[in-house]
């Protein structure tokens, strides 16, 4: 009895082991995002004094840097950074702006493009961003906000550059 005790626990522990060696791939365990914006000041206020997220310190990248890195073709840029929480583990949304850069057109459904179309923000009292919402008139889609099967609500926006935004949470 005790030798098969002994085979489970060894068997928990190199399986537990594998588990946490493969969820050790990445030095990090949130995705950074950077976004291109048409205008760095609108869309700075839309995801801190609508969406609520924070800024932290940012970062800027010299034309050098930004061309032998292939982001850019020797463009100096700066990066705004916002968080959700001013957490050093918390995910990174990059907000940069080009004074000549590309257009993009502003979708009204999210099949209308290809790439990314959306992100979901999970507030803890939605009620306060729908106050922001309102107070910052913001349209909302579709028939939002609206109640999900499991009780959270559902609220649907656009930023200024045409990104949705998703914000589930409880009221």
């Amino acid at each position: 009895m005790r030798r098969v005790i002994k085979t489970i626990l060894f068997l928990i522990v190199v399986t537990m082991g594998m588990t946490i060696n493969a969820q050790t791939d990445f030095e990090q365990n949130g995705i950074s995002i950077g976004v291109v914006v048409s205008d760095l000041e609108a869309s700075k206020i839309f995801y801190t004094e609508v969406v609520g997220m924070k800024e932290v310190p940012g970062f800027s990248v010299t034309g050098d840097i930004g061309k032998s890195t292939g982001l850019t073709g020797g463009l100096p840029f700066d990066v705004t950074v916002l968080k959700l929480e001013d957490n050093p583990t918390a995910a990174q949304w990059k907000l940069m702006s080009f004074k000549k850069g590309a257009t993009h057109p502003k979708q009204k459904h999210i099949q209308d493009d290809t790439g990314m179309q959306y992100i979901t923000i999970f507030p803890k009292n939605i009620a306060l961003v729908i106050e922001r919402i309102k107070k910052n008139n913001i349209p909302t889609l579709g028939e939002t906000p609206i109640q999900l099967p499991d009780g959270k609500t559902f609220v649907l926006i656009q930023d200024p550059d045409g990104t949705f935004v998703e914000l589930i949470g409880d009221l």
